[in-house]
């Protein structure tokens, strides 16, 4: 429990979200809700739409089962990421990172890397189509326009966690309205929809769909996600409020997950009642799906109720899948970059094999390609499941909130399934490459190193903690995160303070002035950002720069007469490398700076000052905001 203070998953918003005010049933629940909602996106994006659309066009209603049992398995394993997330206070990758040796963290890393890669694969796909099929623009521009979502993220995690869930939530709702007026459209066999829920196979392809639907539903960077999300709301740390918040985060999920079931059955039981009732069994295709609803239901909204639909899944995942691949890559290894630069290397990852493809295949592979990204989650599923089945069951970690026998039974049960029939697909395939030649020597050389470290990796994870208690380590986010209680409150003798002459100054120089003792030296600096200045530097003598300097002057004098000792710098052009150098050649122990709290646009348009001269310089740096 001492660890969980330690460090914080999703920092930015974390605790955010205050439920302890809430009073009664209701309003709790209103505050507890949203992660759910979230993480109900990652279940129906693009991919699940490629798994439905193929396993409703080439078996009817056969596959709706294995879109039940996907949607048992998700509430059951996504209440356990919960569980994790509200007792133990980590997310489930820095729970790895505090379990696992190194090797064996980096390896589940990697894995969760290309789950994630997979996901944004159908997402970038998807959203492409969507484009496409509602405003004619070429797949292939679709995909490289996707690359500017990445401003949206920018602009709702800077609103907080609540704007960000509600404009989820309204995506939700459009899938959700656009699926409902299909379905009536459609007019499908509910006596034909009961009988879907009777297990049943029917041949290979029909496993490698249902595969794939799992992989598609039961998604692993959800895992990670949702133990993280769920810290976003803030609760006491009682054995009261810890059952409250479970409690009402099983609720949000069972919601939300079941809202995204109704999407995927929706979606299954539309490509059955339209396409297999018509003899059409091989669209697996999303653009034959949209080209073929409106002859079929004879109402020319259907395939515009699609498309929309299809863009509000393709978006709304993206950003879902951007805050996981944060999560994973500072979870793991403990490293943090701006969710921007997350977001492009992942899109990045993920539009050059989707434009690859389509360059060498054509736009008709596809869909194709959407169930490979499904198949390649599902494989990846069990590296996540069984580390969070470990967790949650052990006792020194969870106390109390340890889950039950009965539980842990169902959750192997659920793990065992997984890995029973990924190793049937992974046969099945390599049997059909072996048979039809499609793979030479050293590809089945390559092939047997990778499957054995695969399988070693699964062995370690599963029957290792089993075997002895494997230790969970302090987790330190930064270097050092205890304080020894000896320590010394620094002394600042060289105070280095940038202004700009604007409303801030004063309250930069109260912040200054403050740190100091009367016998520490003061520098004000001032950079000239006029076109002389970045072409001439010290050699200007515009009227900007001679008024800069009287004005800097000016300051300086005011400080003077109250004692301190302070003397004045100009510098030219670029704040960014300017200042570093003035503040070096000072010998400065603090900077003092003004930060006019510039967000998203302004940022991007004007730049951020303070963090590139951060990174130029070692010391302290105290930031005032406006």
């Amino acid at each position: 429990m001492n660890n969980a203070q330690q460090s914080k998953s999703l920092e930015e918003v974390h605790a955010s979200v205050d439920t302890m005010k809430k009073k009664g049933f209701f309003k709790k629940l209103l505050a507890f809700m949203g992660p759910a909602f979230l993480i109900s996106v990652g279940y129906m994006d693009p991919g699940n739409w490629a798994t439905d659309l193929a396993g409703g066009s080439q078996f009817g209603y056969a596959l709706l089962w294995v879109l039940l049992m996907s949607n048992i398995m998700a509430v059951l394993l996504q209440s356990l990421s919960t569980r994790l997330g509200i007792v133990y206070g980590h997310d489930l990758a820095q729970a790895c990172r505090a379990s696992y040796p190194a090797p064996v963290n980096y390896a589940l890393y990697f894995l969760a890397e290309i789950a994630i890669i997979a996901t944004d694969l159908a997402e970038v796909i998807g959203m492409a189509i969507g484009l496409n099929l509602l405003f004619g623009l070429p797949v292939i521009w679709g995909i490289v326009f996707t690359f500017l979502d990445t401003f949206i993220l920018l602009f709702l995690i800077n609103k907080g966690m609540r704007k960000m869930e509600a404009f989820i939530l309204a995506l939700v709702f459009i899938i959700g309205l656009s699926f409902l007026v299909e379905m009536f459209l459609a007019k499908p066999q509910i006596g034909e929809i009961i009988k879907g829920f009777v297990p049943s196979i029917p041949n290979r392809d029909a496993l490698y769909i249902a595969l794939g639907i799992i992989g598609a539903t039961v998604m692993p960077h959800n895992l990670y996600l949702h133990s993280s999300l769920v810290q976003t709301r803030k609760f006491g740390r009682s054995v009261k409020h810890i059952k409250e918040a479970i409690k009402f985060n099983l609720i949000d999920s069972i919601l939300a997950l079941n809202l995204a079931f109704f999407v995927n059955a929706a979606i299954l039981i539309l490509a059955a009642a339209t396409f297999y009732k018509a003899g059409l069994y091989q669209v697996a295709e999303i653009q034959d799906a949209y080209k073929l609803l409106e002859p079929l239901l004879g109402s020319q909204w259907a395939p515009v109720l699609f498309a929309i639909a299809l863009i509000a899944a393709g978006q709304s995942s993206t950003i879902t899948g951007t805050l996981a691949g944060q999560i994973i890559m500072e979870g793991f290894v403990n490293f943090r970059i701006q969710p921007w630069v997350r977001r492009m290397i992942t899109r990045l990852f993920a539009i050059l094999p989707a434009i690859a493809v389509i360059l060498i295949y054509g736009v008709a592979y596809t869909g194709k390609l959407l169930i490979f990204s499904q198949v390649v989650l599902s494989l990846q599923l069990g590296f996540a499941v069984i580390p969070l089945i470990h967790f949650v069951s052990d006792k020194q970690l969870m106390g109390r909130f340890a889950i039950s026998l009965k539980t842990k039974i169902a959750a192997w049960l659920i793990a065992g399934t997984i890995i029973v029939l990924n190793s049937l697909l992974v046969i099945n395939e390599i049997h059909a490459w072996l048979m039809a030649g499609q793979i030479g020597f050293w590809t089945i050389i390559l092939l047997f190193i990778v499957l054995s470290a695969v399988v070693l990796l699964l062995l370690y994870i599963t029957f290792v903690p089993w075997i002895k208690s494997v230790p969970l380590k302090s987790l330190k986010v930064h270097a050092q995160d205890d304080i020894d209680p000896s320590f010394q409150p620094p002394e600042y003798r060289r105070i280095a303070i940038a202004l700009d002459f604007s409303t801030i100054d004063h309250k930069v120089l109260q912040h200054a002035l403050a740190l100091g003792k009367p016998q520490a030296r003061y520098l004000l600096i001032h950079i000239v950002e006029s076109a002389p200045a970045i072409y001439h530097g010290q050699d200007t003598a515009d009227y900007e720069t001679l008024k800069d300097k009287e004005v800097l002057e000016r300051y300086a004098q005011k400080i003077r007469s109250l004692g301190y000792d302070v003397e004045t710098k100009i510098g030219y052009g670029n704040p960014k490398v300017a200042i570093p150098k003035i503040v070096t050649g000072f010998k400065a122990d603090v900077l003092v700076f003004g930060s006019h709290g510039h967000k998203l646009l302004k940022d991007l348009l004007f730049g951020t000052t303070i963090n590139t001269v951060r990174h130029n310089i070692n010391i302290p740096i105290l930031v005032v905001r406006h």
